[in-house]
């Protein structure tokens, strides 16, 4: 896919570079000639715009690539006056970064397909590490259900997976798990790869640093962090 990144402070960098990174096509623009120097050679290509200006903005191929996101956040100003001027524009598809409650709902306005609130997640997980006691990453399915990836605890190890009881002690669904393995890059120094087991046979043995993805009610995961 192809995409534009409008603001390429840290926000916008990761995100162009990851999403190039996947082997998507992405164009940068930023006001700032050391932020598009620092990105440039990661991307398709990357402009030093000033994006609140229609005629500047005019220089990307804003109907030419699939979504344009505007990763502007601390300019409030600018973040809005750019997402109007792409609605005045009539970009079909348009994601933009909000960054407090305000912002938010003055972009609703503009009837975006997607407002991106990265600040509000980060804050959610630091909720749930501190509420779970150690770092999970968890997708929510509606308000009291989630699916949570997270490390085997240390007392989990070695037991075969038809021993961890998750089901009947707390409710959760073990639906996969993932295994760490040794591997050697090019520099030859071992790191460790997660791999994806799709089967779950019941003779087979918890590692230590393996992965667990469960489904469940959110005061479930609780009440099984308490025991463990």
């Amino acid at each position: 896919m192809k995409y534009i990144i409008i603001g390429l402070g840290n926000y916008g960098n990761v995100l162009a570079e990851e999403l190039s990174a996947l082997g998507h096509e992405v164009i940068g623009a930023d006001n700032s000639e050391s932020r598009v120097d620092s990105i440039k050679d990661k991307i398709a290509t990357a402009f030093v715009i000033d994006a609140t200006d229609e005629q500047s903005l005019s220089v990307l191929p804003l109907n030419n690539v699939d979504i344009v996101i505007v990763a502007i956040g601390e300019n409030f100003g600018a973040s809005v006056r750019v997402v109007a001027l792409l609605k005045q524009k009539k970009v079909a598809r348009i994601f933009a970064r909000a960054i407090d409650n305000v912002h938010k709902a003055v972009l609703e306005a503009f009837d975006l397909e997607r407002i991106l609130a990265p600040e509000e997640v980060a804050a959610r997980a630091l909720v749930q590490e501190l509420d779970f006691g150690t770092r999970v990453e968890s997708f929510s399915i509606d308000p009291e259900y989630y699916v949570v990836k997270f490390v085997v605890p240390d007392k989990f190890v070695g037991y075969f997976v038809n021993e961890l009881t998750l089901q009947e002690e707390f409710n959760l669904k073990l639906i996969g798990l993932k295994r760490a393995e040794k591997v050697t890059n090019c520099l030859g120094i071992s790191l460790n790869e997660l791999h994806v087991k799709n089967e779950l046979p019941v003779n087979e043995k918890i590692h230590r640093g393996d992965e667990l993805v469960c489904y469940g009610k959110y005061k479930d995961f609780q009440n099984f962090w308490k025991a463990v």
